[in-house]
């Protein structure tokens, strides 16, 4: 069990953190704060926002902000899986296949604008994200810890886009949205391009062992049985309503629910958790992986009011007994 040493420590890197991404991402503290719970709850990443709104920036700020070794892929609708994973080159001097690792090997991927390939290019993360190994031509070869995807996507109403199938979308732990930031973020953002200020200038505020040791210590963190039992109502809430729900949220979701808050938890410089925690983080948990029934777009129900309304009607455990 992670102790309150260990949850304030890592509580000032997360703080750190935070603040050096912020000096180019303006005006999007719960999003940024998101980011990082992400990243010390080991998942992946989506981000979600029309072109321009510092959705690249965002993802880059993070990478270069803890020292890793960063990887950009720029998905269009030409790219091959093999673009994507790498290939085997057969080698006229050892007369033998020798495997090229593609982008995807490296600490922090970029997955720029995902949703413009092909589903088939899209599909060659699915091992990676969620087993942390490629595969290719039978061969396995492992990757690195830590491994964090952090992918761009456009609405799936513009034009050149291919929705996400949701067996990719389930590899994302949370999803975030960035939008239009207020007039007086918006300046700042024309101040940062007059002076040329790029992520790429950030200074690492932490090392990559810095990030395993954050990592570890949110896995310590406690969940008492009473919130375990109230993250399985919640997404079981998501299987139950088949007038709004056709698809709901995977035992995988519980499990990203879970680790999740832990890493919140983290974050808030706590060694265990609290519903407060698990309320704050299911809507980026479980809206981008429920399926909404069509006449839903009729009602004007979202996956955002669906799970609201989850929230509001499973009990909230007041005893955490068995800490």
């Amino acid at each position: 069990m992670a102790t309150t040493m260990d949850a304030s420590w890592a509580q000032e890197r997360v703080r750190d953190l935070v603040a050096n991404v912020e000096r180019v991402v303006h005006g999007c503290t719960a999003v940024v704060r998101n980011a990082v719970i992400c990243l010390l709850a080991e998942g992946h990443l989506l981000i979600e926002g029309v072109p321009g709104v510092a959705k690249t920036t965002l993802a880059k700020a993070i990478a270069h902000s803890i020292g890793a070794q960063v990887n950009r892929i720029q998905f269009t609708p030409d790219l091959l899986p093999s673009d994507v994973v790498g290939v085997n080159i057969f080698d006229t001097a050892s007369r033998a296949f020798a495997f090229h690792p593609g982008p995807v090997f490296a600490n922090v991927v970029l997955a720029d604008e995902i949703n413009r390939a092909s589903p088939k290019t899209q599909s060659a993360l699915l091992e990676a994200m969620g087993e942390r190994q490629v595969t290719v031509d039978g061969h396995t070869h492992e990757l690195d810890a830590p491994h964090f995807v952090i992918a761009t996507q456009n609405p799936n109403d513009h034009h050149g886009t291919y929705a996400l199938p949701e067996a990719q979308l389930d590899r994302f732990m949370l999803q975030v949205r960035l939008g239009y930031p207020a007039p007086e973020q918006e300046v700042r953002v024309i101040g940062d391009a007059i002076e040329r200020r790029l992520p790429e200038q950030l200074e690492p505020v932490t090392t990559i062992g810095e990030l395993l040791r954050m990592t570890e210590v949110a896995r310590a963190v406690h969940v008492s049985e009473a919130l375990r039992a109230y993250i399985v109502a919640i997404v079981g809430g998501t299987r139950t309503q088949p007038d709004t729900v056709r698809l709901g949220a995977s035992p995988r979701a519980s499990n990203a629910l879970a680790v999740v808050a832990q890493a919140r938890a983290v974050t808030e410089g706590r060694e265990y958790v609290l519903p407060d925690d698990v309320k704050a983080v299911a809507p980026a948990v479980l809206c981008h992986r429920l399926v909404l029934a069509p006449v839903t777009a009729i009602r004007g129900v979202t996956a955002a009011s669906v799970v609201d309304d989850i929230l509001a009607s499973v009990p909230v455990p007041h005893a955490i007994a068995d800490r």
